[in-house]
C-alpha cells in the first residue's frame, strides 16, 4: 500500500503533484496541509496534528465530510509530519510519499528530509517530492530511469558512506568512500536508460532534481 502525506509547506504547482495521489491508497493530511487539499479537491483518509496551523473552516469541512481525525496536544516532541509518518508505518503503508514537505522553514524542511531515515529503518520505501526534487534514502542500493533534464546528487548524511559504485551515471564511481560533508557526488547526470546506486556501508539521500 502506498501512503501519501500532504504537509503544510510549499506547493507551486499542483498539476504537478497529481501524479503522485494517481498512485496513492492512503492519504494523510498533516495539519494545515488541509488548504492543498481543499484545492486540489481531494479528501484525505485521516486528518493527523494539533490542529494549530489548519484554519477553522478547513477543519469544520473534513469533519463534516466524515474524515477520520486524530488529534495530539499543541506541547509535544514530534511534528505533525513526523506523527504522520508514524501513522503511516502503522497503517501498514509499505510506501509513504511526502509532498509539501519543504518550503521557507529551512528546519522544518531538514528534519522533513531527515524524517526518511525513519521509513527506512522501517524496511518502508520512503520519498520526499516537491516540483524540483524527489529524494529518497537508501543504506544498501537504488535503481533509478532516466527523466528528462534531471540531474542525480548522491548525498551522505550521518558520517561517511563507503563502497559507493554507480552504473549508468555519466561520472562513475566505484567502491568510493563520500565523507559527510563532501559536494563530490553531486549534480551528476543520466549516461544510460537505466542507472543504479549501491552502497556498503552509510546513509546516502539519491536526490533527483531539475532547475
Amino acid at each position: 500500500m502506498t501512503g501519501l502525506i500532504i504537509c503544510s509547506g510549499s506547493i507551486v504547482d499542483y498539476t504537478y503533484i497529481l501524479k503522485y495521489f494517481e498512485k496513492s491508497d492512503f492519504i494523510i493530511c498533516a495539519d494545515g496541509g488541509a488548504q492543498h487539499l481543499k484545492k486540489l479537491g481531494i479528501l484525505p483518509h485521516v486528518l493527523v496534528g494539533d490542529f494549530d496551523s489548519i484554519s477553522e473552516s478547513d477543519f469544520d469541512s473534513l469533519i463534516k465530510s466524515g474524515v477520520e481525525v486524530i488529534k495530539f496536544p499543541a506541547q509535544k516532541d514530534t511534528t505533525d509530519t513526523e506523527l504522520a509518518v508514524q501513522l503511516a508505518i502503522e497503517r501498514g503503508c509499505e510506501e509513504v510519499i511526502l509532498l509539501g514537505a519543504t518550503g521557507t522553514r529551512l528546519d522544518h524542511t531538514m528534519a522533513n528530509v531527515f524524517l526518511l531515515r525513519i521509513l527506512l529503518e522501517a524496511g518502508k520505501k520512503g520519498i520526499l517530492a516537491d516540483e524540483h526534487n524527489e529524494i529518497e534514502m537508501i543504506n544498501k542500493n537504488i535503481s533509478l530511469v532516466r527523466e528528462k533534464d534531471i540531474n542525480i546528487s548522491l548525498v551522505p548524511v550521518g558520517g561517511r558512506v563507503t563502497g559507493v559504485t554507480t552504473e549508468g551515471l555519466y561520472y562513475p564511481l566505484k567502491d568510493a568512500t563520500l565523507e559527510f560533508g563532501t559536494t563530490w557526488g553531486v549534480s551528476n547526470e543520466f549516461s544510460e536508460d537505466m542507472a543504479g546506486v549501491t552502497i556498503k556501508e552509510g546513509l546516502l539521500l539519491v536526490i533527483k532534481s531539475k532547475d
